[in-house]
């Protein structure tokens, strides 16, 4: 759980610590938004490739070395001479957080047997979700008694926990192979070049449409997704096994559900503020704690979908899950600059709810679906789909919001999650399945 806490904490602290950086450096806000940006990509690509190296060495010993990293960047990042050297801390950030969840699913894949081990799913979850929910928080507490660079050093401490956990209380799995040698050919670094660049070309353009689309990143996209399928289809050890995904189509669908899921929890946490602020006036606090529930709510409400699950299945928490976010985005059709705060909250909180059902709801689909030889791989895949519909949504939100903050513009935003919403809940009730069918 420690380890857990540090990727999404890192993801969301950094959002108030921008303007510190960019006056600091001197750099311009253009250019300090890249620490956002590549701990994204970074982590995007760094989710799989970690559980590939968990699958491969074994989890305990990737997530060790993962915290290690994490702290020595932590403590060596506040004294960055300029913004690019912040910038590549960042991606070592992203890639040293990466280890926990993928670790975690083939640890728990690999040591527990019998039923679905919910609650550790479950506590999991409840530290992604809050950390997300409080990151925010703590890091405007942070950076206004100790600056920037106390996003930083807050690691240091949560690592530190984590590792002589890890080391206590974490059994030694081992992997697939257990020693280095032909480490690089079995990692299939061609492949995951093709799977940076594709990620890179589509990310990129998509991170472009809100200032001008920069059409020559279509083919850059285009080439790397043709190179990784040539590639993926050839490769002893595929880093994206195109064919088990081909032959494992509800992992494959759970892959594309938590996609959509994010895509619509972040369009609504990414935008709320902004109109918050720009229509209804509040400042940047108590946007700030109105927007709380849409996160917080989500770990309140993890124990009863996890005792839902374990009573009833995984479709029936994702019906419930695609549901209220269902009803969540159709109340923000009900917003105006004169909305009530009761409104608010309850729309808030419906929409937060949900969080907790997808999240673990899914969770547990993948636990039960993905092949036990590669649950590394599988989690961190499962990782890169949620960094995949976060930047979508601000690409969403961009494009809706155009040059001004309305709420014209957030009721456009809420007709993309509600379609999408609708999608959720007809392939929850009609596809899923709580057991796999792989023979596992």
């Amino acid at each position: 759980m420690p380890g857990t806490l540090l990727n999404p904490l890192n993801s969301s602290m950094i959002a108030v610590a921008l303007v510190g950086i960019e006056h600091d450096f001197g750099s311009g806000v253009a250019s300090a938004t890249w620490l956002i940006s590549a701990f994204y990509i970074a982590g995007a690509v760094g989710q799989p490739l970690m559980g590939k190296l968990a699958d491969r060495f074994g989890p305990r010993r990737v997530f060790v070395i993962g915290l290690v990293v994490v702290c020595a960047v932590a403590l060596l990042s506040p004294f960055a001479p300029d913004l690019g050297v912040l910038i590549a801390a960042r991606v070592l950030l992203a890639l040293g957080t990466s280890v926990a969840f993928p670790c975690a699913m083939a640890m728990f894949r690999a040591c527990l047997s019998g039923p679905t081990p919910q609650s550790a799913l479950g506590a999991v979850a409840a530290a992604n979700s809050a950390s997300a929910a409080f990151g925010p928080v703590i890091g405007g507490f942070l950076v206004s008694w100790w600056g920037w660079q106390a996003i930083f050093l807050v690691n240091v401490p949560i690592t530190l926990i984590g590792i002589v956990l890890a080391l206590v209380r974490l059994p030694k799995v081992p992997g697939d192979g257990g020693s280095g040698h032909g480490v690089l050919r079995e990692l299939d670094t061609p492949g995951i070049g093709a799977f940076v660049l594709t990620l890179v070309g589509v990310l990129g353009f998509l991170l472009s449409l809100e200032s001008g689309p920069t059409w020559a990143l279509i083919p850059v996209a285009v080439l790397g997704g043709l190179a990784l399928v040539w590639r993926e289809l050839r490769a002893a050890t595929p880093f994206v096994d195109f064919r088990m995904l081909a032959a494992n189509r509800a992992l494959l669908s759970v892959y594309v559900q938590y996609t959509l899921v994010n895509i619509v929890f972040y369009a609504s946490f990414f935008s709320l503020p902004m109109w918050l602020e720009e229509v209804r006036g509040d400042d940047t606090q108590t946007a700030g704690l109105l927007v709380l529930p849409l996160a917080g709510v989500s770990v309140l409400a993890m124990p009863l979908a996890s005792r839902l699950i374990r009573r009833s299945g995984v479709r029936a928490s994702l019906v419930i899950g695609s549901s209220a976010l269902l009803v969540g985005s159709v109340g923000l059709q009900l917003f105006g600059a004169t909305v009530p705060l009761w409104l608010l909250i309850v729309v808030t909180a419906l929409l937060g709810v949900p969080n907790a059902f997808n999240n673990l709801g899914l969770q547990t689909a993948l636990y039960q679906t993905a092949p036990r030889a590669v649950m590394g791989t599988a989690s961190g895949l499962f990782q890169t789909s949620r960094y995949i519909g976060s930047i979508l949504s601000s690409s969403v939100i961009g494009l809706l919001f155009g040059a001004a903050v309305n709420t014209s513009g957030l009721h456009a935003i809420s007709w993309v999650m509600i379609v999408l919403s609708v999608l959720l809940v007809g392939v929850s009730v009609g596809r899923l399945r709580s057991r796999t069918a792989t023979g596992d």
